[in-house]
């Protein structure tokens, strides 16, 4: 191994890092709030990266009806609930994006799907498809048990890792696909071909960060789920909806994770249950913050990165052990510090 391999191999663990930045970021985000371990992040990555190639290829995105099917279960759960509770005056609301939305996007979609529709087009209508579906999760799966232990929560994250995959090879099949870089190109650097899609990734993780710390430190729903996050009971009696929050949470979480994938999708071949191995590097990342740590979590995700790139270099058949493998003494290294709490404390 000499410099210029070093280099390279440096270039990629980077670029890799900055997206399990993004993931940790997004888990510890879900966490915090909702104290749910999220395992299906990887999945919005897949649905993510698959609706852009679809849409890049001409071809109709399962999302689209996916978002569809999803809002009527949403919309038919909001009357159930207004008929038990007798409040309807929110259900105008509900109907505007888990109805109106939907059926608005499926009607345009026919005109959005073409070869030749700009790539920034593409981009921004796979997001408008997939980052709903975050907030409607949450209202099927997470908010009837909201209350829930973070072991019951756990579990329900699992099972719905597992509806999500075949979800996933239902509406985009088995097949492999990847998108065009949004920046072509290379930039010399050193003995180094620097791409400039690597430098691409780099920036917009810089200023999605950048945004996210923005948003909670200077805007009222920013500082309502910081509040969220430190004390639920606390924010419901000051007048914070927990309910509101976990909505906003998991959007936040599919557009991470859907940028993510896109983001990705020019280097790496995303089939439809790719997005789950991504995820779990992310996790691994923000193990490094015990789920509560943004800071550590990111430096923790870019050495994940980078470790992942030299062992797919000295051992490539053994590099997901090795990244994997790496969970065991973070967890034992943070249990010295930690000390039992209750989950309101």
């Amino acid at each position: 191994m000499n410099l210029t391999i070093i280099l390279i191999l440096l270039q990629d663990g980077i670029m890799n890092g900055a997206i399990y930045a993004l993931l940790a970021l997004a888990l510890v985000l879900v966490f915090v709030v909702t104290r749910v371990i999220f395992i299906p992040q990887g999945e919005f990555v897949a649905f993510g990266a698959l609706t852009l190639a679809f849409l890049v290829n001409g071809k109709m995105p399962g999302t689209v009806n996916l978002l569809l099917i999803l809002g009527v279960l949403v919309f038919l759960i909001e009357c159930l609930s207004a008929w038990r509770h007798q409040m309807w005056r929110s259900l105008g609301r509900t109907a505007l994006w888990t109805l109106a939305l939907p059926i608005a996007l499926y009607l345009l979609a026919p005109h959005i799907v073409a070869k030749d529709t700009p790539l920034w087009l593409n981009v921004i209508f796979a997001l408008a498809l997939v980052i709903p579906m975050g907030p409607m999760f949450y209202r099927l799966v997470y908010q009837p048990v909201a209350e829930a232990s973070v072991l019951v929560l756990l579990i329900i994250s699992v099972a719905l890792h597992f509806v999500l995959t075949g979800l996933g090879l239902v509406f985009f099949g088995a097949e492999g696909w990847r998108t065009p870089p949004f920046m072509e190109g290379n930039i010399q650097l050193g003995p180094v071909n620097w791409t400039a899609q690597t430098f691409f990734v780099l920036a917009t993780c810089a200023v999605l960060i950048l945004a996210l710390w923005i948003f909670f430190g200077r805007t009222l729903y920013g500082r309502a789920l910081r509040a969220t996050a430190v004390n639920r009971r606390g924010a419901r009696l000051v007048g914070i909806s927990t309910n509101m929050s976990g909505n906003l949470t998991f959007t936040l979480a599919a557009a991470i994770g859907a940028l993510s994938g896109m983001l990705i999708a020019p280097v790496t071949t995303i089939y439809y249950d790719t997005g789950f191995l991504i995820g779990l590097k992310g996790f691994v990342a923000a193990i490094f913050g015990g789920l509560v740590s943004y800071p550590i979590a990111a430096g923790g995700a870019l050495f994940v990165g980078i470790l992942e790139a030299f062992s797919s270099f000295w051992a490539s058949a053994y590099k997901e052990v090795i990244v994997f493998t790496l969970i065991i003494p973070v967890i034992v290294w943070r249990s010295f510090g930690s000390r039992a709490v209750d989950e309101e404390e």
